[in-house]
């Protein structure tokens, strides 16, 4: 359980980096595929780098992110097929990790990030009227329905796949 946590934790670090990778260093507007679509028709297209090589500092950042992804995914398998998972354990793990994450994601990056620190804004004024009335950053319900509905089945999935293999 312990690693399960640890995992969980260097996950939201990952998605964390790509999120300030992608918002301060690279400043493209196809990461923004997530914003509403409010935010995501007033973006303009930037450029111009913040400072010179930020886009490749970014770059590197996420791609190192995305190694720490899949790192979480194969030390997360590996050591349940080492320890002799069932399927109940290896979904328990998956489920963990994502649950972790998206608590993070809605506590974090939605609340705090975006409506207490305006970080989003700050890179991308054109934006603040789209959240300026808001008490919440993203919308709750497709949330709720990614923590409690699409994660749980994705994770099953990914269970049933791994008792099957081992």
């Amino acid at each position: 359980m312990l690693l399960t946590i640890f995992l969980a934790i260097v996950f939201c670090v990952a998605i964390s980096l790509i999120l300030l990778s992608a918002v301060a260093f690279i400043q493209d507007k196809r990461f923004f595929s997530s914003a509403p679509k409010e935010a995501q028709e007033v973006i303009l297209p930037r450029d111009k780098e913040l400072f010179y090589g930020a886009r490749t500092i970014g770059w590197v950042l996420v791609i190192f992110s995305l190694l720490m992804i899949l790192g979480i995914g194969i030390i997360s398998i590996w050591d349940g097929f080492r320890s002799d998972y069932t399927f109940l354990q290896f979904f328990l793990r998956f489920v963990s990790i994502f649950s972790i994450y998206k608590i993070y994601d809605m506590i974090c990056f939605d609340y705090f990030l975006l409506m207490k620190f305006h970080f989003f804004q700050y890179y991308f004024p054109e934006v603040e009227h789209v959240y300026a009335n808001r008490k919440y950053g993203y919308n709750i319900k497709s949330q709720l329905i990614k923590l409690l509905i699409i994660f749980p089945s994705v994770c099953a999935f990914a269970a049933w796949i791994c008792s099957i293999v081992k």
